[in-house]
């Protein structure tokens, strides 16, 4: 890790260090630029960037320059340029230049992460606790592939189909300063409200309980106990989390895909059984399209005296802590800034990527396999059963050994899938021997499902076959390197929708198989 300026070891936090694009992200774009005098810099450049510096972050520079490879610049015009923008917009403490083109096919030209490695190397942090701005998809790829958080500041350039596919948007370079900031304040050493026992709920299904872990762990650093209340979706997933001490599993009615009655007995049982627990205080984690007030109420009848979470409502007399949060942050992020609101933050030494405990099993089958998944916790984020065939077909074809994966009910979708080509695992996978399954493969194909988050969680690589319906910057795989695929401007476009609006499921089905094996090459190229 990197010393800070004033010479003092810091703390890990989820943002040290921010990687900017060059040209059309800090200076005007001059096509094959090799005049210092053409410098100019984009509006706002030199004050975010001393935002930055003064906040404690490391910058560095990240950028494609072919115009060595094609003989139009020289080596040397380029090192005049950036010395030039130095002068201009103040010092940054890594420069990395691809002078490659892209039948080089080398490992740095962006889309490839290559860069990003190196400039998270020279700065001696990882590629995960880096942010990179830039202004188009290029740069927005290559920060996936590397596992690090792409920041998109359009230009006049930038395609609509480059803004809709990246993970976060900010219309000026300030604005990018102000989300960055906001991230890295979630994350400093405990300060208070020790030795409680806590309560935290989430009733989501599997995926969206991993993507709170963080947020828990932030809660077991000072607390005493933390009990959990989660759902029977949820159930396995949260046994795998670090800090729970204790689980209740509840079905909640207005929360389940497939709601019943609120049955009244069963609401006084729950409030029973937490009345008996003794919690000092609950943190209430929800989606955001969901409200955390009816099980407020619920725990104020249960005596709890101190509650917090993330409402748009008016609680009345029912939060203790209402919170706000920065728009656009990914979940894992969002439960953490609950929880940093609530008087918990995650301890020195945790960088805050998801995390799960994993099974003391044999390892079998060895590690260096394709895992595909492809299922999903809702029909309209599941790639359609032929396309993942053909994409098994495909994956098979370069020579790669492929297993799919599913659940007890996806059994015959898995065995169609697979055919007679790929190891069928369907119905044969817990999810904790699916964890370590997925901690031995080189990476996961997968929709926007729990396996996607769980991947992440054992740092595996996704090929994220990512249908639009919910915003990829927040359900997209978490600081882990990942390649996106499907279309970002489908109709079904931040719809929510469980069943695809649109016939024919275009937004996955046109999927090409043979891109799916080029993100496969580029993620295994990348951590090997």
């Amino acid at each position: 890790m990197w010393p800070r300026r004033d010479g003092q070891q810091p703390e890990v936090t989820l943002v040290e260090a921010v990687l900017f694009d060059r040209d059309g992200t800090l200076v005007r774009d001059v096509p094959y630029n090799g005049d210092p005098t053409a410098v100019e810099p984009m509006p706002g450049a030199r004050a975010a960037l001393d935002r930055l510096r003064r906040a404690g972050l490391r910058l560095g520079v990240v950028t494609n320059q072919s115009g060595v490879a094609r003989g139009i610049l020289t080596p040397t015009q380029v090192d005049a340029v950036n010395a030039r923008i130095e002068r201009i917009l103040g010092p940054f403490d890594t420069w990395q230049v691809c002078p490659h083109d892209d039948a080089d096919r080398c490992g740095c030209r962006k889309p490839a992460p290559g860069l990003i490695q190196a400039a998270a190397e020279a700065l001696g942090t990882h590629p995960s606790r880096c942010v990179v701005v830039g202004d188009i998809g290029r740069d927005m790829a290559a920060a996936g592939a590397a596992g690090s958080v792409g920041l998109l500041v359009p230009t006049d350039v930038t395609r609509l189909e480059e803004v809709a596919a990246a993970p976060a948007v900010a219309p000026t370079l300030g604005a990018a300063v102000d989300w960055i900031l906001a991230r890295q304040r979630l994350h400093v050493p405990p300060k208070i409200r020790h030795g409680r026992h806590v309560l935290a709920v989430r009733t989501d299904s599997a995926g969206d309980v991993l993507l709170t872990g963080p947020a828990i762990r932030a809660l077991a650093a000072t607390a005493s106990r933390v009990t959990m209340i989660c759902g029977p979706r949820g159930y396995g997933a949260a046994r795998l989390l670090p800090g729970v001490d204790e689980l209740v599993e509840w079905r909640t009615p207005w929360i389940d895909p497939t709601p019943g009655q609120v049955v009244p007995s069963e609401v006084y049982g729950l409030i029973d059984t937490v009345a008996a627990l003794g919690v000092d205080e609950a943190v209430v984690f929800t989606s955001f399209h969901q409200s955390p007030l009816p099980f407020a109420l619920m725990l104020r009848l249960a005596g709890v005296q101190r509650i917090s979470a993330i409402s748009p409502d008016y609680p009345g007399a029912l939060l203790d802590i209402r919170h706000r949060l920065p728009d656009g942050l990914p979940e894992p992020e969002r439960a953490l800034s609950l929880a940093a609101a609530a008087g918990y933050r995650l301890p020195a030494g945790d960088d805050g990527r998801l995390r799960v405990v994993l099974p003391e099993r044999d390892a079998e089958p060895a590690g260096g396999f394709v895992v595909v998944h492809p299922g999903a916790s809702v029909p309209a984020r599941a790639c359609p059963p032929e396309r993942s065939r053909r994409i098994v077909q495909a994956i098979a074809a370069s020579g790669r050994q492929v297993l799919v994966t599913g659940g007890p009910q996806e059994r015959e979708l898995t065995r169609y899938v697979a055919g007679d080509i790929a190891r069928d695992l369907g119905g044969r996978t817990p999810l904790d021997e699916l964890a370590g399954l997925l901690s031995r493969a080189s990476c996961l194909v997968s929709g926007n499902t729990g396996p996607a988050h769980l991947a992440a969680a054992v740092g595996t690589p996704v090929v994220s076959l990512f249908a639009p319906t919910v915003p990829f910057g927040q359900w997209g795989p978490y600081r882990v390197p990942h390649v996106r695929l499907g279309d970002p401007l489908a109709a079904c476009r931040d719809s929510r929708a469980t069943t695809c609006p649109v016939p024919g499921h275009p937004c996955l089905s046109t999927v090409d198989p043979e891109r799916v094996v080029a993100a496969v090459e580029l993620l295994e190229r990348r951590s090997s």
